[in-house]
């Protein structure tokens, strides 16, 4: 049962320099951890760790190191009421960030240089992949450095045949050259033993690339923990150990077959096999491991402009990446839909054994692209949707129509159901219904109801949503300009309203609040000829002081509101009012909808931490002796009370909020943003906020934010067929119970991730179904249900599972139940968590999809070969990141904006585009070709775009040519550029034409704004650029994806030892 899965290249597993077999970075020497399903029963320490060096300092002969003390309870409860999403690791594994024996760079290097020693090392490693069977060709060299000579003559232990490498089977494997196996070749003398556990590699040959910056003290390790104490490598049993036991004695040749080269990937990688076959090379190839922008680009050849048909279960999608058109024929579009795989295993334990999530992503307002059909709306008048009596699923494509048509068996439970009289129809001669084709519920996955008064809030027709726009007042505000800056905005963007299409103006209602301490309400009536304030000044019990007049329509009130957007900044021009209230703002938005019995969304536009006398209050509580402990968690929980019932509160009432932050220091972002990421509202940041380089950029968002399609007062239930469950929501959503999906609005750049588990065996034949249903009202005023449907394959075997798996949502559902673990768990603790899982889903590939190979090499399922460059990258994002040097706000903002994330956000997100601009063709209109993010990309001549949905940079190389800056910027050179330019100046040339085009069409298709950031090489904000480089060594402690590739490659061995 081989299977496709995927060949990288040469040596990586082995300790290097720098990396120390990660010596610095992972914990003790893991112990083959306490799992149940890998090879029988577990001995505490079964066999010391592969890839290391001998330590001068090394604990008694043979003994094991003592086992790591443990400071979980595997008996707590993590995460709510699914104890088994973080299972607290066995006592005794590899510890990310547990105290070391080593440092990474504290000891002096006592041994030859860098370069030296790694060729002295790696002489000592068994390079290659040796393979008996028929050859072909082998592939030319293609890295310069590979054909160099060894500095020191290989040592003549290795008694394996020089082969070049015969690429012949049909599945791809990574030579990771696996550790010597004889011993004393380990011992001696040729990997000069201590000197190398610490030598730091400031810009090493081979670690894949330079470090971004020299290592801080404590933070170069691969992955930071407290700075280890004691010298020596990883522990081990003393000298006179024969060798790694539980490691067969490895004669010349491995047995197993050798790799085959891919599709669309000659001779397996280029780059990899030039080594292998002459002297070892001296240099890590980083083009032989594998690359994302690669894998995108593959895609984009098979799939790209190709129309995608949903008639087919369980079928996968192309990548977010790719361009293509969806035709519903009866699954909902990948668009509102993606799982992390679509062939579900039949069983709990091959569920269990493979440890591959199963999650389904929902993004029920997905924007569609011009060419693609709106959703259809069905309309049966007074009875409304026909739902099946048992579990209530509605209408869709998976009923069986039975008995000539009068009764219909549901898909989901099985209960027949009578069609009702009006709904009969014959069937034809296949048992279809004749109308099957003029009926989108029995043709399409997706299409929308219209809701009945049974649907509706007290059985009463609901009323058209409103926008309110509340303002603070305070002086920072009105002294940068901010206020006046939104004043001048709204009198054009409301004419923006999201309407229904075909009508000419839209139906919702807009209200003005400005605050600062107090709080002031406008009545803008159409009749008046002034508007008129009205102020409120207790804010313990709020309430609105005018109902007729608050909310209006923007169209007929339009002369009244733009007199008053005219008097606004005026009227608060001499104010030195500093302080400001935060949650009676949001409460009196409330309290407005309530009296108006509609649902809505509050804009709040605030600038610093609420400190002033009110319910609400908040003090400074941000603490960087926190980080790292394992308090640090309280630093992304908000402080309840209040805000708690503040969210409860706006759900009822269907009160979603955004809020537009401009803070200048720290504002317990965590507290201030827990409503708004519980009713499907959105935070925006701008830190210090300028009008003149910050203003465009905050105003695309509110423009974004105005004019978005969006549905309100929501409420969604996701129904499975029977043998399987949604058992765990993540999202910006509130949950009363445990089906019940709750937002105060959804809009089309939420997306809400579903755990799903089993709680019966699957069946083969029928497959799974999932039906995601979602009631809203529309933004005039009507109740709908929106309903899409996907039906999935199972399989009891593994190998279909891994074929039919999804990088990015993998991702997308690993970052979100990360990011919500750290409000209860240690970072550490979900950091070893990530990995163990990234371990254990390879493993399971490894042991019973793969066709055997020699231990040494690396096997990736085809369709996760890139997972680890984004489980290295979410790693290292700033939340998952112990370290003091990145506010605590900026933490709590990327995990609560990755909440509510759709896949092709996680996507990019977690693996910038980095776009090379100085060599592409101004003529074309395609996009150049994305690098991979790794600083050797660049170049000193280059010009380089790096967007992630988020920041957007503009890295001009010191050696830029002149005509190119002239081109850009219209200066002579680069040093005449001045700094914070935040936009390009329009010039009438065609680079600069193209390139404006380039970041405008970026910024068009993002769901946020993102700042324009201009960076020169070498310059202060370069460091800032660098982070953004997400397979090299981060700067706050994170490894490079070589090394992260190198140690989960260890782990896995481990596993299967």
């Amino acid at each position: 049962m081989s299977q496709q899965g995927y060949v990288a290249a040469p040596p990586y597993s082995q300790a290097q320099p720098g990396m120390g077999g990660y010596q610095g970075g992972f914990g003790t020497g893991p112990a083959q951890p306490l799992y149940g399903h890998y090879g029988g029963p577990t001995q505490a320490f079964a066999a010391p760790p592969t890839a290391m060096m001998k330590s001068p300092v090394s604990s008694a002969a043979g003994m094991p190191p003592p086992p790591v003390s443990t400071q979980y309870n595997p008996n707590i409860q993590q995460n709510g009421a699914h104890p088994q999403r973080y299972p607290a690791p066995p006592a005794a594994s590899a510890a990310y960030g547990q105290p070391q024996q080593s440092s990474y760079n504290t000891m002096p290097s006592q041994g030859p240089p860098p370069t030296q020693q790694l060729t002295n090392q790696m002489s000592a490693m068994n390079l290659g992949n040796y393979a008996p069977g028929p050859m072909q060709n082998p592939p030319p060299p293609t890295s310069s450095v590979a054909q160099q000579p060894f500095q020191t003559s290989p040592p003549p232990a290795m008694g394996q045949p020089q082969m070049p490498p015969g690429l012949h089977s049909p599945q791809a494997t990574m030579p990771m050259a696996g550790p010597p196996m004889r011993a004393p070749q380990m011992a001696g003398p040729p990997m000069a033993g201590a000197p190398m556990a610490g030598a730091p590699m400031a810009g090493a040959p081979m670690a894949g690339a330079p470090m971004a910056g020299p290592p801080m003290a404590g933070m170069g390790r691969p992955f930071p923990g407290p700075p280890p104490p004691g010298p020596g490598g990883f522990q081990q049993p003393g000298p006179g150990a024969a060798g790694p036991p539980g490691y067969p004695q490895q004669a010349g040749q491995f047995g197993g077959q050798m790799a085959g080269p891919q599709p669309g990937m000659p001779g397996a990688f280029p780059g990899a096999a030039a080594g292998l076959a002459g002297p070892p090379q001296k240099k890590l190839d980083p083009d032989s491991i594998p690359s994302t922008t690669q894998v995108i680009e593959d895609d984009k050849v098979k799939q790209g402009g190709q129309v995608f048909s949903t008639n087919m279960r369980g079928q996968v999608p192309p990548l977010v990446t790719t361009d293509f058109t969806v035709q519903d024929q009866g699954n909902a579009s990948p668009r509102f839909m993606r799982c992390t795989t679509y062939t579900l295993p039949c069983t709990t334990d091959l569920a269990k054994q493979c440890q591959v999530p199963l999650a389904c992503v929902i993004k029920p307002f997905a924007s569609l692209p011009k060419n693609e059909t709106p959703l259809y709306v069905v309309n049966h008048g007074e009875t409304g949707p026909i739902r099946c009596n048992r579990c209530k699923a509605y209408m869709c494509p998976y009923m069986q129509f039975i008995d000539g048509g009068r009764r219909y068996q549901c898909g989901f439970c099985n209960c027949v159901n009578e069609v009702p009289v009006f709904y009969f129809q014959h069937l034809d001669h296949m048992g279809r219904r004749v109308d099957f084709y003029e009926r989108p519920e029995l043709s399409l996955g997706s299409y929308e109801f219209v809701a009945t008064l049974d649907y509706c809030k007290n059985n009463k027709p609901a009323n058209p949503p409103a926008y309110i726009f509340m303002i603070d007042v305070s002086y920072n505000n009105i002294k940068s300009g901010l206020v006046k800056l939104i004043c001048d905005e709204l009198k054009t963007l409301l004419d923006n309203l999201p309407r229904e299409d075909g009508v000419e103006s839209s139906a919702m209602k807009v209200g003005f609040v400005t605050y600062n301490k107090i709080l002031h309400f406008y009545n803008v009536k159409s009749a008046l000829a002034q508007p008129q304030m009205m102020v409120v000044s207790d804010t313990a019990e709020m309430f609105v002081p005018l109902l007729d007049g608050f909310l209006v329509n923007y169209q007929e009130s339009k002369a009244v509101i733009s007199n008053l957007l005219d008097q606004i900044p005026d009227m608060f021009a001499d104010t030195n009012e500093s302080e400001t209230v935060f949650a009676p703002v949001i409460q009196a938005g409330v309290e407005a909808f309530k009296a108006a019995e509609c649902s809505g969304k509050l804009f709040i536009f605030h600038s610093s931490m609420p400190t002033a006398e009110a319910p609400g209050k908040l003090k400074n509580r941000d603490d960087k002796k926190l980080v790292n402990t394992e308090k640090e968690k309280t630093l992304f929980q908000p402080q309840k009370a209040v805000y708690e019932q503040l969210s409860k509160d706006c759900v009822a009432q269907g009160c979603c909020v955004d809020l537009f932050l401009f803070p200048s220091q720290y504002v317990d972002l965590a507290t201030m943003a827990d409503v708004p990421s519980h009713t499907g509202g959105s935070v925006y940041k701008y830190n210090n906020f300028q009008v003149e380089t910050d203003g465009e950029h905050f105003l695309r968002d509110l423009r974004k934010g105005v004019q978005k399609s969006i549905g309100f007062d929501t409420i969604m239930r996701v129904r499975t067929s029977t043998g399987f469950r949604a058992t765990d929501f993540f999202g910006a959503i509130h949950m009363n119970n445990t089906t019940d999906i709750e937002m105060a609005a959804v809009d089309c750049d939420k997306a809400v991730t579903v755990e799903l588990k089993h709680d019966d065996t699957l069946s083969e034949e029928t497959g799974a179904l999932i039906q995601c249903a979602l009631l809203y009202t529309t933004t005039s005023g009507q109740r709908r249900l929106r309903i899409h449907n996907l039906s999935l394959n199972c399989s009891s075997q593994l190998s279909e599972l891994y074929k039919s798996c999804e990088t990015d949502s993998l991702i997308n559902f690993f970052a979100k139940s990360a990011y919500r673990a750290i409000l209860n768990q240690p970072l550490k603790n979900v950091r070893e968590i990530l990995v163990n899982q990234t371990a254990h889903m390879l493993a399971c590939y490894r042991k019973n999809c793969a066709s055997p190979s020699a231990a040494s090499q690396l096997i990736l399922p085809d369709a996760m070969k890139v997972f680890p460059v984004y489980m290295n990258s979410l790693m290292k994002s700033a939340p998952l990141v112990g370290s003091t040097e990145l506010p605590t706000d900026d933490r709590a903002h990327q995990r609560l904006l990755v909440m509510a994330m759709g896949v092709e956000d996680t996507q990019l997100l977690l693996y910038p585009r980095l776009i090379p601009l100085h060599n592409m063709d101004v003529n074309s209109e395609a996009l150049p070709a994305p690098l991979r993010c790794s600083e050797e990309r660049l170049t000193d001549s280059g010009v380089f775009l790096l967007e992630n949905g988020h920041s957007m940079f503009l890295w001009l190389g010191q050696a830029s040519p002149p005509d190119l800056i002239q081109s850009l910027f219209n200066l002579p050179s680069l040093a005449h550029l001045q700094g914070h330019m935040c936009a390009l100046p329009e010039l009438d040339n065609p680079l600069s034409k193209k390139v404006r085009s380039i970041i405008s069409s970026l910024l068009e298709k993002r769901p946020n704004s993102m700042k324009l950031q201009i960076v020169r090489q070498k310059d202060k904000p370069d460091m800032l650029f660098r982070q953004f480089l997400v397979e090299d060594k981060s700067l706050h402690g994170g490894a490079s994806y070589m090394d992260f590739l190198c140690y989960v490659h260890r782990e896995i061995r481990q596993l299967l030892t």
